[in-house]
């Protein structure tokens, strides 16, 4: 891309009254330079059944045009009309025998020929009109897909067709594999397959979850090769994935695997949403850019991401500038909020938009201005950041649905998969380590100095193996509990645990319990004075070459609860139960110490810093302050603070007022 584009979902068919031309006379008046529209209007483009009506989309597109805004459109397919669903309701989802009724988006079976056909023959039409179009930049294919817990009679038969297939037919094997001789399970003939809907084996669900998330890949596959016929060499596919939602865009996406279904765009987006206010952090946004610009090694759009929303969501002064610039610095080459327009009626009333109900200008918009100065003036230094990780996370799907599951989950209640994630996630955000997030098929280990793996409950053995000669070679690892345990097919190892790493990681364990109140004893110096509480789950380890860096408290004192190990020329550290916030900080922090992982500017959460090298070479940095306290922050270079263009140089003090930003552009 050639500038940063700064924009808004735009919904004119929503709007109570034709505003167009004072809506694109305040948004240029912000910088706004990017439009979405399209994405939800399918009953409005096809009233009924053939009958076609793009009257108001076209309205729009010439509009602006004729204001020379950049437009991305929605294929609009993923909230259908009355008509169809009265039809043919069979397009409506299925989840476990019961089918969802009409009303909501987002409920259709992605499987259904019916669906697909009419589907299709939306996007056709679309297409045929907008592509013509010279200042539709892109296309954004349907809108947050993912399986919704399709399991209908034509999901089940082809999950029994994928089985088969990768079973070459042999059903022995198939039952080997997923020990489905307990409790009768076993399959003796294909046409007895029952549905998987009711399975208690905790094997076969996983292989369901991993073909529904499969299907959402072909799903986007489909749309993107009819989109392709019709889109201009100029113009670009993406889809706005978004993540696990807990009120909040929280961690991976249990239902999509993004890693495959992007691969059919050619620039990934995604959608997210983020306490804000006093619980701004940062946090979501960081781990969710960092996952977007991993999986295709490239700059990412922001689809979507809040302006005012809810009454909890409302930015503080400062905040709004803040949060979009923090997009900026991981790697995002467009940041779009939604919406434009605060909605007068139905389900998203308060989910407010740029303007509040009355269209007036408001202290989010005016702010939003300052944003779109600075998008327009600082583009050529800002666009197209480059991004260099030493540190990567490993997350898996089949791990997720695993260890979530009723089978083999780890704690009770919210403390799941994302949940460790999130905290080790955080851990190397606070301390200002940048980081990459892979999945095991798309990491290349030896572009990295350490490798975070948690919970990687389910792996074939390739990896596994993979990862230690990775370390025997000189790369470090931090893993967590629960990993290595299973094969490919959810099935516990019958090795000592954790199984192939345990040379690596120098320690086993044949016990796991609950703590119950025991603590973590320090044994190292690393958590002297800290809360040495732990929850849910600790294994109860035995060194076999691995120091010791903490055991337990009381009754399982013999026993060691987190380790360091040297392994060839390189280490791993083992973090054998479920630590509190304060111990794996403590953790992160060593083994940042042991490997010179440490940022240069010396300074960690409520201060942020990212760096990305921008398209002349210079070393941008983006200091903020996500606190509401004046801090102040000693340099450790010369170069130009581009917001004031002022220069710097090594050891000034600048002064960061609350929820501040700065941006330096290193003089080498």
């Amino acid at each position: 891309m050639k500038q940063l584009l700064y924009g808004v979902a735009y919904y004119f068919e929503y709007l109570p009254y034709d505003r167009i031309n004072k809506d694109i006379e305040m948004m240029q008046i912000a910088g706004i330079n990017v439009v979405r529209i399209g994405e939800s209007t399918w009953s409005t483009y096809e009233p009924q059944d053939g009958q076609f009506n793009f009257s108001k989309l076209t309205y729009v597109l010439d509009k602006m045009q004729a204001a020379g805004m950049n437009v991305i459109v929605g294929t609009p397919t993923y909230a259908f009309p009355t008509w169809l669903a009265k039809k043919y309701p069979e397009v409506l989802v299925e989840n476990d025998g019961q089918r969802k009724p009409y009303g909501a988006r987002q409920i259709m079976d992605i499987t259904s020929p019916i669906y697909r056909y009419y589907a299709e023959r939306i996007i056709r039409h679309m297409m045929a009109i907008t592509a013509k179009y010279d200042n539709v930049i892109g296309y954004q294919i349907d809108n947050e897909t993912k399986h919704y817990g399709t399991s209908s009679e034509n999901v089940q038969r082809g999950f029994v067709e994928y089985i088969k297939n990768k079973y070459n037919g042999d059903l022995d094997q198939f039952n080997y594999d997923f020990g489905l001789d307990y409790w009768s399970n076993r399959i003796n003939a294909w046409e007895d397959f029952p549905s998987v809907s009711g399975t208690i084996n905790g094997s076969l669900a996983g292989e369901f979850s991993k073909y529904q998330r499969q299907l959402v890949t072909d799903y986007l596959i489909w749309q993107a090769r009819i989109v392709n016929e019709y889109k201009h060499r100029n113009q670009f596919i993406t889809h706005n994935f978004d993540f696990e939602w807990r009120g909040f865009s929280y961690g991976i996406q249990p239902n999509v695997n993004h890693f495959a279904a992007a691969k059919c765009l050619d620039v990934v987006g995604i959608d997210v949403y983020h306490p804000a206010q006093r619980q701004l952090t940062g946090a979501e946004l960081s781990f969710a850019g960092d996952e977007a610009r991993s999986i295709k090694m490239q700059n990412y759009l922001v689809m979507e991401t809040q302006a005012q929303a809810f009454k909890n969501w409302t930015p503080y002064p400062g905040q709004l500038y803040q949060m979009t610039f923090s997009h900026v610095a991981t790697g995002a080459n467009m940041v779009e909020y939604w919406h434009w327009h605060s909605i007068h009626n139905s389900f998203e009333t308060y989910w407010k938009g740029l303007l509040s109900h009355d269209f007036a200008p408001n202290p989010v918009y005016n702010e939003a201005k300052k944003v779109g100065q600075d998008f327009q003036r600082l583009s050529p230094k800002l666009i197209n950041l480059k991004i260099n990780s030493r540190v990567a996370f490993v997350v898996d799907n089949e791990s997720l649905t695993a260890t979530s599951s009723n089978w083999m989950e780890f704690g009770i209640g919210k403390d799941k998969y994302n949940d460790v994630f999130r905290r080790l996630y955080d851990a190397f955000y606070r301390h200002n380590i940048r980081t990459d997030i892979l999945n095991p098929s798309t990491i290349d280990l030896d572009h990295y100095d350490l490798i975070v793996v948690p919970m990687l409950y389910v792996s074939d053995d390739a990896f596994l193996w993979k990862l230690n000669t990775y370390v025997q070679n000189g790369g470090h690892v931090l893993y967590t509990f629960k990993n290595g345990v299973t094969d490919q097919h959810v099935k516990v190892r019958t090795c000592q645990q954790p199984g192939i790493i345990s040379e690596a990681i120098g320690a086993h364990y044949e016990m796991f319990v609950d703590p119950n109140g025991e603590k973590l004893a320090d044994r190292s110096g690393i958590f002297k004075r800290v809360d040495t509480t732990i929850d849910q789950w600790a294994e109860l380890l035995v060194s076999d070459s691995a120091k010791v860096l903490a055991g337990y408290d009381n009754h399982w004192k013999d026993y060691a609860a987190i380790t360091e190990n040297r392994f060839g020329q390189g280490m791993t550290w083992y973090l054998g139960c479920w630590a509190n916030v304060e111990v794996i900080e403590r953790l992160v922090e060593h083994i940042c110490h042991r490997i010179d992982l440490q940022s240069n500017y010396g300074v960690h959460f409520p201060i942020i810093v990212k760096s990305g090298i921008n398209e002349f070479g210079h070393q941008i940095d983006f200091i903020f302050n996500y606190s509401d306290q004046v801090t102040i922050v000693k340099l450790p270079v010369n170069g130009t603070e581009l917001r004031a263009n002022q220069p710097v140089k090594e050891n000034d003090q600048i002064k960061l007022s609350p929820w501040d930003v700065k941006i330096i552009e290193r003089q080498e």
